[in-house]
């Protein structure tokens, strides 16, 4: 039998970014997602800030998510430089994926805002092991039309979005 550090050790070796292009179309099951969303409580904060935010987008909310990525990509992008291919993309990478988590960050003014990104990245990484410990497929995408999000997701004025991260079974 495995010493809970060798099995620690194997998930961190074995974590890789999936992309939605490798999903299935197999569901994920509810209480699989949660468990992904509850690892990134136990990234450490300094001053218990929790800074980090992740709303699940499934369903018809998810695709009205790969719409609006679509259009804002179309909205900021000089014509010169738009690619149709890319727009595409866009929504397909979601449609192909089960389910997105946004990444938000929220700044409390506790603390440097340094910290409160790193406490971010470090429960983006407790997702991705515990999506890799219950083999679901994940990867952190962070498009430039994320700095343009922010009315969609209603963020605070201290809030910053991050990026988004997709789930899909492989």
């Amino acid at each position: 039998m495995k010493t809970p550090a060798e099995v620690l050790e194997e998930i961190i070796k074995s974590r890789r970014s999936v992309f939605p292009k490798d999903y299935s179309t197999e569901p994920i099951p509810q209480e699989v997602l949660e468990k992904i969303r509850e690892s990134a409580q136990w990234a450490p904060s300094h001053k218990k800030t929790d800074p980090g935010r992740f709303k699940l987008f499934q369903g018809a909310e998810k695709n009205e998510l790969g719409q609006v990525l679509a259009e804002l990509y179309r909205a900021i992008t000089p014509p010169e430089v738009f690619l149709q291919k890319k727009y595409q993309d866009i929504s397909n990478k979601i449609d192909k994926s089960y389910a997105v988590f946004s990444i938000v960050v929220h700044f409390s003014g506790k603390v440097p805002e340094w910290e409160e990104l790193a406490s971010t990245a470090m429960a983006v990484q407790n997702m991705y092991l515990m999506a890799t410990a219950y083999h679901v497929g994940c990867y952190w995408s962070s498009p430039e039309i994320i700095q343009q999000i922010g009315s969609y997701l209603q963020l605070a004025e201290n809030e910053k979005c991050l990026g988004f991260f997709y789930l899909g079974n492989t």
